[in-house]
């Protein structure tokens, strides 16, 4: 596997964001491309051992961290998206990378794997832009009440203009993460990510995970919730696009498997023609960093192979 890092500037005009390409060894046959879009709180080179596998498989995969994450945190900060407009800023930027990848490998299918908040930033993609992708995997997504966003939004919107959109909030970041380790072990105020220990421990001890995003982060991210679970903006999706959920039926994000099904129905009902739904029996939030991630590997690869099939048949 040989990696390459690389940088863009940013929708915003002052922010270098980082990239990070997975490329096959030498005399492995390239069959796609696998774009990443990583959540909240973290960044894009937590996806390597995955990336490891995929390109093994003879998939290029290739990254970015959202504004704010990662590397991508010039004239903005870590945790914070800057002023306004950033969940517009992180899709635009989604779309820059892209259409790069486009246009170094123009002959190669592309796929989207967009995990947590960088679901609900898929799930805005492919209202927003509906041509150079071969089929989607949404990871750890949920589908909020609209009340519950409405709520969220209201409670954001008091703390931005009080304190400013750089305010690491307690308030708001109890209020958005603060139920979800309810019911687990207690170890860590993370166990809800996994069951797997190591992997917990390894988020923690990272410097660019798990700190307390901007309250800008939080009232933008209920903007692009709202706005992906419209029945009416998803009506703009490309009908044919082929879509995967994946999730674990213990995760609070996605309510225990019960978000995650009225998202999947939403498609559904909206008239998306492929599209499919697979629930890991006790797993958390990060399906990736699970105890049964090789099955969970397995699975994405089977369904990325079988969209190649079916493209080349």
């Amino acid at each position: 596997m040989q990696i390459y890092n690389d940088t863009f500037l940013s929708c915003n005009r002052r922010t270098k964001i980082h990239t990070m390409t997975w490329q096959p060894d030498t005399g492995v046959p390239v069959r796609g491309i696998v774009m990443l879009s990583h959540g909240v709180a973290e960044h894009v080179r937590r996806y390597e051992d995955f990336a490891a596998f995929l390109t093994r498989h003879g998939f290029l995969v290739a990254g970015n961290d959202h504004i704010g994450h990662g590397e991508s945190v010039e004239g903005v900060g870590l945790g914070s998206f800057g002023l306004t407009g950033g969940w517009a800023v992180a899709v635009g930027d989604m779309h820059q990378f892209h259409t790069q990848l486009l246009e170094r490998y123009p002959r190669l299918p592309c796929f989207l794997f967009g995990h947590s908040m960088g679901s609900f930033l898929s799930r805005t993609y492919i209202i927003r832009y509906r041509l150079g992708l071969d089929g989607v995997i949404f990871s750890g997504t949920g589908h909020q009440s609209r009340a519950v966003v409405n709520l969220g939004k209201a409670a954001a919107e008091r703390v931005l203009k009080r304190r400013g959109a750089a305010y690491q909030s307690p308030f708001l970041n109890k209020l958005a993460f603060g139920s979800y380790n309810k019911g687990f072990a207690g170890r860590t105020l993370f166990d809800w990510l996994s069951r797997d220990e190591a992997e917990v421990d390894r988020y923690m001890e990272d410097p660019l995970c798990g700190f307390v995003p901007a309250a800008s982060v939080f009232a933008e991210m209920m903007k692009g919730i709202a706005y992906i679970t419209n029945p009416q903006n998803q009506q703009r999706m490309r009908k044919d696009l082929p879509v995967l959920f994946l999730s674990g039926d213990a995760d609070p994000v996605g309510e225990n498997g019960r978000g995650v099904m009225r998202a999947y129905r939403s498609f559904l009902d909206v008239g998306m023609e492929d599209v499919s739904l697979k629930l890991y029996h006790e797993g958390r939030h990060e399906m990736l960093h699970e105890r049964n991630k090789a099955e969970v590997y397995a699975d994405i690869l089977s369904w990325l192979e079988g969209k190649l099939e079916q493209a080349e048949a």
